[in-house]
């Protein structure tokens, strides 16, 4: 006679197993998400050697109003008192910022300032003559600020140098729509940008304070008044719906003119109009 089984009751869960689990997948959760925000924030290793580093990101830069310096384009005349025939040149700078001269083949000068360029001039030449007296000119082909926003003719601009905001902004603003008490000059850098909001009606009270000094490769921006950027937002809003209008007003234009011509052609002298009038008149 075998005795009658009785079965055994479920496992139960050890306390503690399900809340460790989970607190292991949010652990897990965390550590994936501060990784994705790790490589959204830092830029591929691969990328970083193309970043700009320094300045406006021109590879040729300086302060022209200090000393002129040459870039790529620019003619550099070279004169020489001793050796005016053998020396004297008038060359341009190839893009890849050398000049090519007698004697020394392609010469690096693009960045340098004139005293720069004259003392490796008379540095290079002075193996081959005993007496050198070696000057130099530049002879720029421009640099260049640029103006944005409320103004007539937005982009780049030619700097000539000993420029204040107020000149640079005067001659070209808009009226009607253009806040002359927050304009803005960027100086763009990758470490220290600095951008200077100036207020330009204070020179019409004579502080000239924010009326600062332009530099070659600033960015000047004339934002829009309160009322213009009210204007410029309904303006966006109704964008859609003027474009549905234009698309209506030629498909009707369009109908309504072909039943003109069809019109024109049946009352006219050799329409259905015109032969049934000469028939009963």
């Amino acid at each position: 006679m075998s005795l009658p089984t009785v079965a055994s009751p479920p496992a139960l869960p050890l306390r503690g197993a399900g809340s460790s689990l989970a607190g292991t997948w949010r652990a897990l959760a965390c550590a994936g998400l501060a990784f994705l925000c790790a490589c959204s924030s830092y830029p591929d290793k691969r990328l970083l050697q193309y970043l700009n580093t320094d300045g406006f990101g021109k590879r040729y830069t300086g302060n022209a109003e200090e000393e002129n310096y040459i870039t790529i384009g620019d003619t550099l005349q070279i004169f020489d008192s001793y050796h005016s025939k053998e020396l004297g040149a008038d060359v341009v700078v190839d893009i890849d910022g050398t000049v090519l001269l007698v004697e020394l083949g392609a010469v690096q000068v693009a960045g340098m300032t004139r005293t720069e360029i004259e003392a490796l001039l008379m540095e290079k030449y002075s193996p081959y003559f005993d007496l050198l007296d070696v000057k130099v000119r530049i002879n720029a082909k421009g640099k260049n600020y640029f103006v944005f926003g409320e103004v007539n003719g937005e982009g780049e601009k030619p700097f000539k140098g000993d420029l204040t905001l107020f000149e640079a902004v005067m001659p070209i603003y808009k009226s009607d729509s253009a806040n002359l008490g927050r304009v803005q000059l960027i100086r763009a850098d990758p470490r220290d940008p600095r951008i200077i909001t100036a207020d330009l009606t204070d020179m019409f009270r004579g502080d000239s304070t924010f009326n600062v000094h332009v530099q070659e490769l600033d960015i000047i921006y004339v934002p829009p008044t309160m009322l213009a950027q009210l204007g410029y937002f309904i303006d966006t809003l109704l964008f859609p719906v003027r474009q549905v209008l234009q698309g209506l007003g030629g498909a009707l234009f369009g109908l309504g003119g072909g039943r003109r011509r069809f019109g024109g052609g049946g009352l006219g002298g050799g329409g259905l109009g015109g032969g049934l009038g000469g028939g009963i008149f």
